[in-house]
């Protein structure tokens, strides 16, 4: 059977947590033994890293606590996905852990993992708000203009990844970069790998706050133009040599 890591980062989640966890972790049923369900909470001012270790002691032997200094969303999602590459994953799939995706969605994706090397999901409605929708439709448009690409929702937070595909492209990005889910999105395109995307639903927040806010959002956004060149650079030169010009 394929080996399944299901990764989440998590940041001050302590009115989340545990119901996440208890929704997500019976869909490690559908793959081997070896599967893991692996959260990045370092930083948590809560008590997100105490409900944790609680689960586990409980009997969550699947669910590993992975450690990472940094409290940002992007650099923990790197992390994530370097340790499930490191650790023999078949497959990563990435969601969030503040309970705004649905588990029962999961399903279609991994039926469909043999035939698709990123199987993506696309809100087509948020419960989020219309700012962060805007937001969303603004990069596309600018990744549509800076590398060719057309993708309705470069950053939803759930994604089926093969994990040997991945390995590609995850030591193209800083382990501090902010928007890895953005580029891993407009990598699968741009290099014409077998991607799909498919309808989501996408709830909004139960509980908490959300630790990446809009002020934050548009700092990062802003950086990002300057990224972007940068690895539209780095593209265009990898193309140019495989051409062998």
């Amino acid at each position: 059977m394929d080996t399944l890591f299901i990764v989440m980062p998590a940041y001050n989640e302590e009115m989340n947590i545990r119901a996440v966890v208890e929704q997500w972790y019976p869909v490690l049923s559908c793959a081997s033994k070896e599967s893991r369900l692996v959260i990045a909470d370092e930083g948590s001012k809560d008590r997100t890293h105490a409900i944790l270790e609680e689960m586990r002691a409980e009997g969550f032997l699947q669910l590993e606590i992975l450690a990472n200094e940094n409290q940002y969303h992007g650099p923990k999602l790197i992390a994530l996905y370097k340790y499930a590459i490191r650790e023999g994953a078949d497959f990563i799939f990435q969601t969030d852990s503040d309970g705004q995706t649905n588990p029962g969605e999961f399903r279609a994706f991994w039926e469909e993992r043999e035939n698709y090397d990123g199987i993506f999901g696309n809100r087509t409605r948020r419960g989020d708000g219309k700012g962060r929708a805007f937001i969303e439709k603004v990069v596309c448009l600018l990744l549509r203009s800076c590398f060719g690409v057309r993708i309705p929702d470069a950053n939803a937070p759930f994604r089926l990844l093969r994990a040997d595909v991945l390995e590609k492209y995850i030591d193209r990005m800083p382990g501090d970069y902010n928007l890895p889910n953005i580029m891993i999105s407009t990598f699968f395109v741009y290099y014409k790998e077998r991607t799909a995307f498919r309808e989501i639903s996408f709830k909004s927040r139960r509980a908490g706050v959300n630790s990446v806010n809009l002020p934050r959002i548009i700092r990062i956004g802003w950086g990002a133009l300057g990224d972007f060149r940068k690895f539209k650079q780095q593209m265009k030169d990898d193309k140019d040599e495989r051409a062998g010009r």
